[in-house]
């Protein structure tokens, strides 16, 4: 009985890691056919670049309210209850939204999206947590490499089916997306012996001064800072290599370097994080955004900037998950209360970099996630050394 019983416990995070890399998959894949078909979109409803940018704000606005709600949720329900509804939700936007034609529903569509891209993002990262607390070794590296694998899927499949209305295309991943969601049920009912084993932080979390409100919006700010490069790196890496008067082709190709280094920092960064501890390993790729992004803009030539963005990557790989395993300690609202204060970087800092460039010029404007990185790196240790 006890082999049996010894048997059961391993098979379950197992299945819980599987489930959850689906899913983390799943929502790099929609968001990167979304993302990428966004022109198809914006033409077929007749949308001014204005316009356009409602419907991005829609999406934000959803989002934020989706983090919000989802850590009071997870507290309260327990994190695996975020994971069929806001998929199927998540599904189901797609597919409507490849049906709309007009800015108010684009916008209203966006929005929904948006909501249950936030749920599932808390859910996903907080179940994450309790899987990687009864694996008894780190795993959040290669979940968070599963979305990064599933964007460049999503992009290469929305790249290969231009041909494709992009409505059809819709329909079609929303339906699988709203299918596997529904085939995960059993999966995720049996996940939910981890809401209650692990659903709230830990006696000595809560006696440990650095699961402190201060702490969390400290692991934020660095969230944050770490989003902001990745924000700066899918609307102005082209637009640097551009200024650097490279062709289209090449332009293209920093963001997908981009891409790539940090789908590969994510899928070693377990076994980094395990053998010098995720202080180090963040401390250390944090260094190297800053000096190599920070080397590309100053040398200002194409190889040297394509380097950089590579660099950007590769070094901020393992900042975001390490820093979401770290709140997840101090339990749900935890975990919602670093992404959201992440996502303001990703959300706003492309914004600011662009009214920056408008004042000096575009490399100039490139050193704010420079710098944001450099201070990453200063500060990294600290916040994640009591984690």
């Amino acid at each position: 009985m006890t082999a049996i019983a010894s048997a059961e416990s391993t098979a379950l995070p197992t299945t819980d890691r599987r489930l959850l890399t689906g899913i983390f998959a799943a929502l790099g894949i929609v968001m990167a056919v979304w993302g990428a078909r966004m022109p198809a979109v914006q033409a077929a409803a007749h949308l001014t670049s204005g316009e356009l940018a409602v419907v991005l704000l829609g999406a934000a606005a959803g989002l934020v309210a989706g983090l919000q709600v989802a850590g009071r949720l997870a507290e309260r329900h327990g994190p695996s209850r975020l994971l069929v509804s806001p998929m199927v939700l998540f599904g189901v936007a797609l597919v409507v939204l490849g049906q709309c034609r007009t800015l108010p529903s684009l916008a209203l569509g966006a929005a929904v999206m948006g909501v249950a891209h936030g749920l599932l993002d808390v859910g996903a990262n907080t179940c994450a947590v309790h899987v990687e607390r009864a694996y008894r070794r780190k795993i959040m590296q290669s979940l968070h490499a599963a979305y990064s694998v599933g964007a460049l899927c999503g992009a290469a499949l929305a790249a290969t089916t231009t041909w494709m209305p992009y409505d059809v295309l819709f329909t079609a991943v929303g339906a699988v997306t709203v299918l596997g969601a529904l085939g995960a049920v059993p999966a995720v009912r049996a996940a939910q012996h981890l809401d209650d084993a692990t659903g709230q932080p830990s006696t000595e979390d809560e006696a440990s001064p650095s699961s402190s409100r201060v702490t969390v919006w400290v692991l934020g700010a660095l969230a944050a800072g770490c989003l902001l490069g990745e924000g700066a790196a899918v609307d102005w890496s082209a637009v640097h290599l551009h200024s650097l008067h490279s062709s289209e082709a090449t332009a293209a190709t920093a963001y997908a370097l981009y891409s790539a280094a940090m789908a590969t920092g994510r899928i070693f960064g377990d076994r980094l994080t395990t053998r010098f501890g995720a202080p180090a390993v963040v401390r250390t790729g944090a260094a190297l955004a800053a000096a190599g992004l920070g080397a590309g803009l100053a040398v200002g030539t194409v190889p040297a900037a394509l380097l950089g963005w590579t660099a950007l990557g590769l070094g901020l790989s393992t900042a975001v998950p390490s820093l979401i395993s770290a709140a997840g300690r101090g339990g749900p609202r935890a975990v919602a209360a670093v992404a959201s204060t992440g996502y303001l970087g990703l959300l706003t800092g492309p914004a600011a970099i662009g009214a920056l460039a408008s004042l000096t010029s575009v490399p100039t404007a490139l050193a704010l996630p420079v710098l944001l990185a450099a201070a990453v790196a200063l500060a990294a240790h600290r916040a994640l050394e009591t984690r």
